[in-house]
């Protein structure tokens, strides 16, 4: 009788290793065959030695802000940013602004610019997005920059492709001057993106 029972523990023993193996086997198929995230979404743009911004990548997957256009055909005779401005918040950093409201230090902002493409469309007249033709940055960091107002950093890695794959500080007076002189909130334009003033806490 005992031995019996020693065997049907035995056999029930081995049926649930043989059950768990398979479930396992099973799970690190489905993790295998996921697709992987695409490289370098969640990563911040390192700096050089030297201390300049190296070229971002996967920002078009991090969270997108807005796209203000200002045409030419409505800033005669020439605007002086006639492209739409597509603009994207590293998603670490627009966690920490929906919870607390503010820009916390480290923040990152990517300016990508498109030119203007066609203004028909079957949806009837407007502007529509012709090409990407330039990518711009704005990085808070009070340890890099402790004496730019606000602790901003602006670059520029060009307004036509190829584009540079670093670059260096805009000067103070390029950039600064006139966020500093305009923007709602931390020499950010918030005032033009609901995406910001939604996720402000109330």
């Amino acid at each position: 009788m005992k031995l019996l029972t020693l065997t049907k523990y035995m056999a029930i023993s081995i049926y649930t290793m043989a059950t768990f193996t398979v479930f396992a086997a099973i799970a690190v198929a489905i993790l295998m065959a996921a697709p992987a995230a695409p490289a370098g979404v969640m990563a911040k743009p390192g700096f050089t030695a030297d201390g300049k911004l190296v070229q971002p990548t996967g920002y078009r997957e991090w969270v997108y802000v807005g796209t203000p256009l200002t045409p030419n055909d409505l800033n005669p005779p020439e605007a002086p940013f006639p492209e739409f401005h597509n603009v994207y918040i590293h998603p670490s950093d627009f966690a920490v602004y929906k919870k607390t409201g503010k820009f916390p230090n480290g923040t990152v902002l990517i300016k990508e610019l498109v030119s203007v493409g066609s203004k028909q469309a079957t949806s009837g007249k407007g502007y529509f997005m012709g090409e990407f033709i330039g990518l711009e940055a704005a990085v808070k960091d009070s340890k890099r920059f402790p004496d730019e107002p606000g602790y901003w950093g602006y670059f520029s890695f060009g307004h036509k492709y190829p584009l540079a794959k670093e670059t260096s500080k805009q000067p103070v007076a390029t950039c600064n001057g006139c966020h500093g002189a305009n923007a709602a909130e931390d020499w950010v334009f918030v005032q033009y993106y609901p995406v910001f003033r939604a996720a402000k806490p109330k």
